[in-house]
């Protein structure tokens, strides 16, 4: 119950905050609390007791439904605050809402994305198109986790690869193999891969709809505000996906791979990054179980392990050779 009325206040003070801070001139705060005070927590605070017996309660589904909501709010008053600011103010405001509808709102957009229910998936597409990555929808459940593990799989990071170099291929190779996805299924209706039943193609212009809806709401600064935001939250959710997987790879058996298991993912065992993110950070559970809710989740203890929680790992890939210092030596030789 605590985790739960934990996360729901945080989510609403977290996703809103861009708005308070800017308002008291401190747009850096966001970042602050991000990259340095959760890391602190996660030091401080440290995994679960093993014992612990975490039963959450009925309401927990609906809490990332919420974001929808405060997604919204945040970015309709950011594209009006936008040009108010100066370019050094709103580069930094546009950064600190890019962590939040990347941190957060990719992060829920990727779990509801996974349920059945159609409210759900409605929100994620909602989501996912505030950032202009409406195809992520698409390619992560239908494309990642089929490919996860393999050369095939653009999300994978091999090991020796930057994160810099991950992102452009990540971003390029999940967009045509999602429009690739889209084409197979409409053919197999019948329809033109240019319909815009086609989610790859009606989610990109969905976004390029919200760009105009920026530029007519708040001039030139407030589609610069939407379209920076965009690029640091999907920037983010591709070096989440090169810390997920890094240097994890399936084996061949014969023609094809062996199933996914907990060994082809990270595990980050965090109590306050996982009450945060939505238990994104044990990945290896996810990746077995690609249907279990978030608090079902579990840690896996034979997973591979990560030094530290996310908002922290993001931090170091961005500095390669400390990545690779500390991350190669705890790569298996074969997963």
């Amino acid at each position: 119950m605590f985790a739960a009325l934990f996360g729901t206040v945080f989510l609403i003070f977290f996703v809103l905050s861009p708005l308070h801070w800017i308002a008291l001139g401190m747009p850096w705060l966001t970042l602050v609390i991000t990259f340095v005070l959760i890391p602190l927590l996660d030091v401080a605070v440290g995994a679960p007791r093993p014992d612990a017996v975490h039963k959450p309660p009925a309401f927990a589904r609906w809490i990332p439904r919420l974001q929808l909501p405060l997604q919204a709010l945040l970015l309709v008053q950011a594209i009006r605050i936008a040009p108010t600011l100066e370019p050094g103010q709103l580069a930094l405001f546009a950064i600190a809402v890019g962590v939040v509808t990347g941190g957060m709102g990719i992060t829920i957009a990727h779990e509801l994305g996974h349920r059945s229910a159609a409210l759900d998936r409605w929100i994620a597409k909602a989501l996912l198109v505030s950032v202009c990555y409406g195809h992520f929808f698409v390619e992560h459940v239908r494309g990642h986790h089929v490919r996860v593990g393999t050369p095939q799989d653009p999300a994978t990071a091999p090991r020796g690869m930057n994160v810099y170099r991950f992102i452009l291929r990540s971003v390029g190779g999940s967009f045509l193999h999602a429009w690739k996805l889209e084409a197979i299924r409409l053919e197999r209706q019948g329809r033109s891969r240019w319909s815009l039943a086609n989610w790859a193609l009606a989610g990109s212009l969905l976004s390029l709809v919200l760009l105009v809806f920026a530029a007519w709401l708040g001039g030139s600064p407030a589609a610069l505000l939407f379209l920076l935001q965009s690029i640091v939250a999907v920037a983010l959710l591709e070096i989440i996906n090169y810390i997920e997987h890094y240097g994890l790879q399936r084996r061949r058996v014969g023609a094809r791979f062996e199933p996914v298991r907990e060994a082809h993912s990270w595990n980050a065992d965090y109590v306050v990054s996982n009450w945060i993110l939505f238990n994104l950070q044990l990945h290896s559970d996810h990746h077995a179980h690609m249907q279990r809710p978030y608090e079902a989740l579990r840690t896996m203890p034979d997973a591979p392990q990560l030094p530290a929680g996310y908002p922290a790992m993001v931090l170091l890939a961005l500095v390669p050779p400390l990545w690779f210092g500390l991350m190669d030596r705890r790569v298996p030789a074969l997963s």
